[in-house]
C-alpha cells in the first residue's frame, strides 16, 4: 500500500517516515490472493492532523481499489475520553456506561450514498453527541468526495484502548493516526502487541 502511496506522490521515502509501528511478526497479507476486503482504521478528532491522516488513508484506499479487486472501507474512530472525575457516580458505574455505549454506537456510511447516522438510544449527553455527529459528518463527507465505502465508530474511554478494541474487531489491516513520531504519546500507549502497523504522517507533508 505505501509502495502505490509513494509512486502515486512521487516519493521514495514514505515509507521510512510514516511507519511509526510494525508488528514484530506479520503475514504479508497483500501476497493472500483471497484477500476480498480491505479496513484502513483512521484515529480522527477534526484536528489537522487528524484530517490529514484520513486524507492519506483516502489515498491509499483509492489507490488499492485501482490496483486491487479488493472492496477497501475506510474507518474513522472518535473516541470522547471520559473524565471519571467530573461525575458524581462511582467507577464501576461509568465504566457499565462505557462498555454501553461502545456497543451502541457505529456509523456506516455506503460510497455516494445520503445515508443519515444510525439512530440509536437517547442518552442524557446530548452535547457530546451532538459534537461527535459533527466530528464524523465531516470525515464522512470527506470520505464521500473521494467515493470511498466509509464507517464511523463513535468510542467511549482510553483512545489506545479503544482504537485497539476497533482494530481487533474489524480486522483491520492499517491504523493512521495524525502523529509523525514512534514516541508520541499515544503511539507507545498502543503497546507492543498492537495487531497491525501504525502509519503516521510524513514529515514532507507535516512540514508544509
Amino acid at each position: 500500500m505505501l509502495m502505490r502511496l509513494q509512486n502515486a506522490l512521487g516519493r521514495d521515502d514514505l515509507m521510512e517516515q510514516m511507519l511509526l509501528f510494525s508488528p514484530p511478526a506479520i503475514a504479508d497479507k497483500e501476497t493472500t490472493e483471497a484477500v476480498k476486503s480491505i479496513n484502513l482504521i483512521v484515529g480522527y478528532t477534526s484536528s489537522p492532523k487528524s484530517h490529514t491522516a484520513l486524507d492519506i488513508s483516502l489515498l491509499i484506499a483509492h489507490q488499492t481499489r485501482i490496483a486491487t479487486n479488493a472492496t477497501v472501507t475506510v474507518q474513522a474512530v472518535y473516541v470522547q475520553e471520559e473524565n471519571q472525575k467530573n461525575h458524581s457516580f462511582d467507577v464501576s458505574s461509568q465504566e457499565t456506561l462505557t462498555t454501553q455505549l461502545n456497543h451502541l454506537v457505529s456509523f456506516q456510511f455506503p460510497a455516494s450514498s445520503t445515508s443519515k447516522i444510525v439512530p440509536t438510544r437517547v442518552l442524557p449527553q446530548t452535547n457530546k453527541f451532538a459534537k461527535a455527529e459533527r466530528i464524523l459528518w465531516e470525515a464522512r463527507c470527506l470520505a464521500q468526495e473521494w467515493q470511498s465505502s466509509f464507517k464511523a465508530h463513535l468510542r467511549f474511554g482510553c483512545v489506545a484502548q479503544e482504537l485497539k478494541k476497533v482494530v481487533i474487531s474489524e480486522a483491520a489491516y492499517l491504523l493512521l493516526l495524525g502523529c509523525n513520531s514512534a514516541q508520541h504519546p499515544l503511539v507507545q500507549k498502543l503497546g507492543p502487541n498492537f495487531p497491525c502497523p501504525v502509519l503516521g504522517i510524513p514529515h514532507c507533508i507535516d512540514n508544509e
